[in-house]
């Protein structure tokens, strides 16, 4: 197997795991917090496909978000580059009223850019620097574990909190 393709093996399981969380969900139950500070499904699930975008951004061309359009669509009062980190409660709020097939519109959007990019990986391709902000500096390849790890784990909350709201 080859890197490019354990790589979108890897984040096609995160496309797989948003399609189930949110197949069947009511917009009411997508905007539901289980805690008045606990994220909503409808959240997690916008927050880890802006994470995803903004690896996209790491191959040289526009966020999704902005290139197509969807930062109109989905109209928030937040700046175009916001990604969720560090929301308080009333931003986490502010998603409450989105649908799901707008969510899901722009993840597969995204991850449809992401698998693009994703496919011509080369070894040599992970250890570009793509962030100077740190020390040391980014790579692609430290990238693309940190936003794997970060939205296999926003999307097993948003499974969690699907389940908990299936019970009540």
């Amino acid at each position: 197997m080859e890197i490019a393709d354990l790589l979108v093996e890897q984040y096609k399981r995160i496309n797989e795991e948003v399609d189930h969380v949110l197949t069947g969900l009511d917009d009411e139950a997508l905007g539901a917090r289980i805690d008045p500070d606990a994220n909503s499904i409808a959240w997690l699930i916008w927050h880890l496909t802006r994470v995803l975008d903004h690896l996209v951004e790491k191959f040289d061309v526009e966020q999704v978000w902005i290139a197509q359009g969807w930062y109109q669509r989905f109209g928030l009062p937040f700046p175009v580059n916001d990604d969720g980190y560090g929301h308080t409660a009333d931003q986490v709020g502010a998603l409450s009223s989105v649908p799901a097939e707008l969510l899901r519109g722009y993840h597969e959007a995204t991850w449809q850019e992401a698998r693009t990019h994703l496919s011509t990986l080369t070894p040599e391709d992970l250890d570009r620097i793509v962030d100077t902000r740190w020390t040391p500096a980014v790579t692609l390849g430290v990238r693309l574990a940190s936003v794997l790890s970060d939205d296999l784990q926003h999307v097993g909350q948003a499974a969690y909190v699907r389940g908990i709201l299936e019970r009540r």
